[in-house]
């Protein structure tokens, strides 16, 4: 026993000393990738009770399942849970990526895994008007790959948008979408925790912790009460009440990221009836090109082709990028794209990859304070937080990225209801100078031009910021395939700003901050607008509209939130791909269950929205088969 007890303490205080190392070096992507393999044999020590879902070998997978999932992203994590909650059917859940790190458990670096292979590394077309400032003027968009999916990289932020976003679904021609008919999924796959636990919005029932920051900073007290100055009450964001300014809600377990694939897989992985192979492509979906059945799914791992059958559905959960094109290489798809590659055309679908929505947003925009009160690099990476973290979970660490609170607001034009917002201010205790530009930036792709001109001279100087982030925009893009490899990235075109009123709003909510900054909940902090202009504005008056309108070309950002690129909606609306059970129209046993099934784009971060879908595909799917 006395050997047991050293050698988990030797085992802790390795782990602690590596956490530590990896901090104080300040996160580099190389002592990441040195410090994989030495992780891999402490992952189940450390995630006990909750151990890592086994990977099955590939020569004893099964030839036939009753269901495929493809993709361990939020939507497939809960649609494989539920599905395997019928003991007689079995599911096999493919996963291009590979498991969660410690490391990505951590809040504070979510945007550092972005810049690692955990992120698919796509990166937008080039267009005019937008990403003008960002490395080669393409936007990233940062896309999971990994048991999780996006989940796994992304801030966290649990918002379930407005009622009016799911009853605009139905009045769509998509019936039981309306808001009465996904509330309880919400609330299904939630367990809400602390002061959340009481409310009538929230559930304590589901495997999704949801909970509010436990770490706090002095920052996010003066957001929220300069919000009251302005005329905006403190709300619960997730109550159907979407006007007004509250701390963040967050999907985190004891301080920690709480991923999809930690709530919805990890829990069920001793379900016999469930399979996961790990790093494994799908890269066709197999379909009969007679009877329009879906069969099965191609997937290559570790350099081979496999096949393997689905008995009922291949349900696609790849995301909003990968979900259509792997229907457009599996010959599903807008026929002339299609024949231009040289694929066979099983189903003309022109809305596959059409109806591509995105919440935009603007970075840089940066107050500085005259106190010691936010969430600055050399400060959190010191030994005492370190040890707040890994002990009880608690301090700056907890933060995600940084972001504490968000307010929401109908600017001067908006189009929207009176009691439903066009604008969302995400709030962080820091700024794109608070880690001396190595991580966040590089996430977003600022060049070192406008880094070294503007915020260099800044440097971990206390600062907090504001990303304006429009919640209904008009522009849409999409997603094409560059070649017929399926190993390829697709061609993906945002056409941000394509309705100037797009912009309008964002410029809109660059001044509601500034005028924000003013009250005086922020100055007591002598919060004052970092004024150094964009190299690329310069020739503008910093200030005005124009200058705004300037920065958000040049510093456009984007928030993982594509969606809409597999439309749901009757068979009569010639861009819809999928009905409202999620079928794809003109084909048997296929479903698409992930954000790209969204019709149009909520006034919500879409990862609780990809639970709801989840939760509501894996009931629509039992029913259909009387289960």
């Amino acid at each position: 026993m006395q050997k047991m007890n050293n050698l988990n303490l030797l085992q802790m205080c390795s782990f602690r000393l590596l956490l530590f190392l990896l901090i104080v070096i300040r996160f580099s992507h190389g002592f990441l990738s040195q410090l994989e393999a030495v992780l891999a044999k402490y992952k189940e020590l450390f995630d006990d009770p909750e151990s890592l879902t086994y990977d099955i070998p590939t020569p004893y997978m099964h030839a036939e399942y009753d269901f495929v999932v493809v993709g361990a992203g939020t939507s497939g994590s809960t649609v494989t849970n539920r599905l395997t909650e019928v003991p007689t059917w079995s599911v096999l859940l493919l996963e291009a990526g590979k498991d969660e790190l410690i490391f990505t458990d951590v809040p504070l670096l979510a945007g550092h895994f972005q810049l690692t292979d955990y992120n698919w590394g796509y990166r937008a077309m080039r267009q005019e008007g937008a990403c003008l400032g960002l490395e080669d003027q393409r936007c990233p968009w940062p896309r999971g790959k990994g048991m999780g999916g996006t989940s796994i990289i992304n801030y966290m932020i649990y918002t379930r948008g407005h009622p009016k976003d799911y009853d605009g679904w139905e009045q769509m021609g998509n019936p039981g979408w309306g808001w009465r008919d996904v509330f309880k999924y919400f609330l299904k796959s939630e367990n809400a925790m602390e002061d959340l636990a009481d409310s009538p919005f929230h559930s304590t029932d589901g495997y999704l912790d949801v909970t509010r920051n436990f770490f706090r900073t002095p920052l996010i007290d003066a957001f929220i009460e300069s919000g009251k100055q302005s005329g905006f009450k403190e709300i619960d964001y997730n109550s159907g009440e979407l006007i007004g300014f509250s701390r963040l809600q967050v999907t985190q377990r004891r301080g920690a990221r709480c991923s999809a694939s930690k709530a919805f897989l990890r829990p069920i992985r001793k379900r016999a009836n469930l399979h996961v192979a790990k790093e494994a492509v799908v890269t066709k979906i197999l379909i009969s090109p007679k009877s329009k059945t879906a069969w099965g799914v191609e997937f290559a791992r570790n350099g081979q082709r496999y096949y393997v059958r689905a008995r009922k559905e291949v349900i696609l959960s790849a995301g909003a990028i990968d979900s259509p094109k792997l229907l457009m290489l599996s010959g599903v798809g807008p026929r002339e794209h299609l024949q231009a590659l040289d694929i066979k055309v099983l189903l003309d679908l022109p809305g596959v990859g059409a109806n591509l929505q995105e919440h935009v947003s603007m970075s840089g925009l940066t107050f500085l304070v005259n106190d010691t009160v936010g969430v600055v690099q050399n400060r959190v990476a010191a030994i005492g937080p370190i040890l707040r973290y890994i002990n009880d979970g608690i301090g700056p660490l907890t933060l995600p990225g940084g972001v504490e609170g968000l307010g929401y607001l109908r600017t001067r034009v908006a189009t929207t209801p009176s009691d439903y917002p066009d604008m969302e201010l995400i709030f962080a205790s820091g700024s794109l100078n608070s880690d001396d530009g190595q991580v966040v930036r590089k996430g977003i792709g600022v060049t070192d031009e406008i880094y070294n001109h503007v915020f260099k001279p800044i440097n971990s100087r206390d600062a907090w910021t504001v990303w304006p982030m429009i919640l209904k925009p008009n522009s849409r893009g999409w997603v094409r395939l560059k070649s017929k490899n399926p190993f390829a990235w697709p061609l993906m075109f945002g056409n941000y700003f394509d309705d100037p009123n797009d912009l309008e709003a964002i410029v809109e909510g660059i001044k509601f901050s500034i005028e924000l900054s003013k009250k005086m909940a922020f100055q007591r902090f002598n919060s004052t607008l970092h004024g150094i202009p964009l190299p690329g504005c310069a020739f503008l008056r910093f200030g005005t509209d124009d200058y705004w309108r300037c920065a958000v070309r040049q510093m456009t950002t984007t928030l993982h939130h594509q969606c809409g690129t597999a439309k749901m909606g009757p068979v009569h609306d010639l861009s819809a791909v999928v009905d409202h059970e999620l079928k794809v129209h003109g084909l048997k046993g296929l479903r698409v269950v992930d954000a790209s099934i969204i019709p149009r784009i909520p006034a919500a971060h879409t990862n609780a929205v990809c639970f709801m879908i989840g939760e509501k595909a894996a009931d629509m799917i039992k029913s259909f088969y009387g289960k």
